[in-house]
């Protein structure tokens, strides 16, 4: 992969009141060094539906989504339920695993031993465009 290098502005940028910027342009940036740990196991899917709403993630949202990380409880993964994917929060219980929907809407899911299931990767990044 082509190393593509962009300006960074490295002064924060307000949320607030405004403040004399010094010397922004002083450093480069690639993105891929910034947003992929693992080349060789990201991905980038998009989001089509809005069961993670309350999470952040929009329907046409881009997931970065690293596949050799291990799934902890709470994280946002991409997992293979019955031949479908998903995404989801997940959740360990006791003897059992749960994907957690992040809009009331939805129900969460028990997965059961019979059900087909994998986590098929941990969501490490969520692009979106500025409204």
């Amino acid at each position: 992969m082509k190393k593509q290098e962009l300006s960074f502005f490295e002064t924060p940028v307000s949320a607030g009141f405004t403040s004399p910027a010094n010397d922004p342009l002083s450093q480069k940036l690639d993105l891929n060094d910034y947003l992929i740990r693992n080349r060789t196991s990201t991905f980038f899917v998009r989001v089509q539906g809005d069961s993670m709403i309350g999470a952040g993630i929009q329907s046409g949202d881009m997931l970065i989504v690293d596949r050799s990380l291990q799934a902890r409880s709470n994280q946002i993964v991409i997992a293979v339920l019955d031949s479908e994917f998903t995404v989801k929060r997940i959740k360990y219980g006791n003897s059992c695993v749960y994907l957690i929907p992040a809009n009331p809407k939805y129900p969460e899911i028990k997965v059961t031993q019979n059900r087909d299931f994998q986590v098929w990767g941990v969501v490490t990044f969520v692009i979106h465009k500025a409204k």
